[in-house]
């Protein structure tokens, strides 16, 4: 720098603003979402919560090959004894004891008088683990509790005409059966059980028509008439009660009873007889 001239100021320009930070992203709220979006979103669970009502509702056993328009009803099977307390096939004191006559070791069932039924199909009732034929009309599925399936003649009344299936009605054994005398046992209290159940009060079983092993599996089959009166007259029945090792310690069990008034199907218990299984 030379005397006498004045400093050279340099100037500097000032430095460019700093922009503002951008805000931070706020959380999105419902409000944001797009209609459309939540309209998707309710009917994709609207249609998911549709097929799970469906699913609850109808799930079940059906029985197999069923007929066109003839509807099955389910109806609830016997209660088990970790629910609710099970039908007892001991009376209660203000019961009169139903005396049964000696039941033979064995007996083949006869074939009765009648007209057999057309066996349209099988019945598969999977809450019992049994399977048995499915009648020709005037045979119907109708609601009959406490069984899980039931074939029925005319209106829900007793003396009943009925084929059913369910768990054994008594309290379970405390250990599984495994001989024939244990299940002919075990039979013999159902058909007690189906005296006071299925007929009118006074009702006695006569005769024992049949008591032999199962076809197929282990079990025992009881034929027995049974007497009653109805409407002032003195009637009977034919009926027969199976009892089924199904791979529990109760055994599942197949009733049917048919009064004389519809006596023209008493042939249709031989074709149950013969034809029971398990699954």
């Amino acid at each position: 720098m030379r005397l006498g001239q004045p400093p050279q100021q340099q100037y500097m320009q000032p430095p460019p603003p700093v922009p503002p930070l951008p805000p931070e992203p706020r959380a999105r709220r419902f409000g944001d979402i797009p209609i459309k979006a939540v309209y998707l979103v309710g009917a994709i669970l609207g249609t998911v919560v549709a097929v799970l009502l469906v699913f609850v509702v109808f799930r079940g056993d059906v029985p197999t090959n069923q007929q066109p328009g003839e509807q099955i009803v389910r109806v609830a099977p016997v209660p088990s004894v970790s629910a609710t307390p099970t039908v007892s096939t001991s009376p209660t004191p203000t019961e009169t004891p139903i005396v049964l006559p000696p039941v033979p070791d064995s007996k083949k069932y006869a074939t009765l008088s009648g007209t057999a039924s057309s066996v349209t199909g099988t019945i598969t009732d999977k809450n019992s683990g049994i399977s048995y034929p499915r009648l020709a009309s005037p045979w119907k599925a109708k609601s009959f509790p406490p069984f899980s399936i039931a074939q029925r003649i005319g209106k829900v009344a007793i003396p009943h005409t009925v084929i059913a299936s369910a768990m054994y009605p008594g309290e379970s054994p405390e250990k599984k059966p495994s001989s024939n005398a244990d299940y002919r046992e075990i039979a013999t209290q159902a058909a007690r059980w189906t005296i006071r159940t299925q007929y009118p009060e006074g009702a006695e079983l006569d005769e024992w028509t049949a008591s032999q092993k199962i076809p197929v599996g282990k079990g025992w089959t009881l034929g027995y008439k049974v007497t009653y009166t109805f409407g002032g007259k003195e009637q009977e029945a034919q009926a027969m009660v199976t009892v089924i090792e199904v791979g529990k310690t109760k055994p599942a069990m197949l009733m049917a009873s048919i009064p004389e008034t519809n006596k023209t199907r008493w042939r249709d218990l031989n074709t149950l007889v013969q034809q029971v299984r398990p699954l």
